[in-house]
C-alpha cells in the first residue's frame, strides 16, 4: 500500500472500458474549437495591452516565445496521450508513472487550476458586459461591479454579473455536452471574426515609426 505505487495502462485501459453509459460525442474539430475558445479570449483581447507595457513593440518577440512553448507542451501532451489512451490528462499520466500520492496532488492542482481560471475569465467578461451597458448609459452600482478591494478607493462587496455569467454558463454545462459545445462554437466563431474583422481594418493604420525602439 505505498503511496507512490503506480496503475498498470491494462488496468486504466479496462476500468475506461467498463464504463458504461459515456458516449463520445465530439468530433476532431469540436475539440479544436474548444481549444480555440479556451485560447482567444480575455488574453488577446485585453492582456496584450498589458504586456506590450512591458515588451512595447518587441511584443511580436513575445508571441513567438510562447508560441514556442505552447507547441512544446502540445507535443508533450500528444505523446503522453499516444502512449497513455485514456481519459484523465495529466492525472492518468502521473498516476502512470509517478504514482499514487502524486496524481493526487496533480488532481487537486488541476481543481485549483480550472478554479482560478474561470474566476479570471468571468472577471474578464464581466468587465466586457459593464462596458456594453456603459455604451447605453447604464452603470450598475460599484458595490456589485467588483470583488472587494479590486478597486482603490472604492467600496466594492461582490462582481455580480461575474457570478451571473458563471451561473449561467454551469447551467448551460449541466444540459449537456452537446449544446455546450454548440455555444462554444458559435463564440468561436464571433470571437475569430472580430480578430480577422480587427485585422483587416487595422492593417492600414500600421505606423512603423511607433516599432521604435523595438
Amino acid at each position: 500500500m505505498s503511496l507512490f505505487r503506480t496503475k498498470s495502462l491494462d488496468d486504466m485501459v479496462a476500468s475506461a472500458q467498463s464504463i458504461q453509459g459515456l458516449k463520445k460525442v465530439l468530433g476532431p474539430l469540436d475539440l479544436m474549437l474548444i481549444g480555440i475558445g479556451a485560447i482567444v479570449g480575455t488574453g488577446i483581447f485585453v492582456l496584450t495591452g498589458t504586456g506590450a507595457l512591458t515588451a512595447g513593440p518587441a511584443l511580436t518577440i513575445s508571441f513567438i516565445i510562447a508560441a514556442m512553448a505552447c507547441a512544446f507542451a502540445a507535443l508533450c501532451y500528444a505523446e503522453f496521450a499516444s502512449s497513455f489512451p485514456v481519459a484523465g490528462s495529466i492525472y492518468t499520466y502521473s498516476y502512470a508513472t509517478m504514482g499514487e500520492l502524486i496524481a493526487w496532488i496533480i488532481g487537486w492542482d488541476l481543481m485549483l487550476e480550472y478554479g482560478l481560471a474561470s474566476s479570471a475569465v468571468s472577471v474578464g467578461w464581466s468587465g466586457y458586459y459593464q462596458s456594453l451597458l456603459s455604451g447605453f448609459g447604464i452603470a450598475l452600482p460599484k458595490a456589485l461591479s467588483a470583488a472587494p478591494g479590486a478597486i482603490p478607493g472604492v467600496e466594492t462587496w461582490f462582481n455580480l454579473p461575474a457570478f451571473l455569467i458563471m451561473l449561467a454558463l454551469t447551467a448551460m454545462l449541466s444540459i449537456g455536452i452537446k449544446e455546450s459545445v454548440k455555444v462554444n462554437n458559435l463564440l468561436v466563431a464571433i470571437k475569430v471574426a472580430v480578430v480577422l474583422l480587427f485585422i483587416i481594418v487595422g492593417y492600414k493604420h500600421v505606423q512603423p515609426a511607433n516599432w521604435q525602439p523595438f
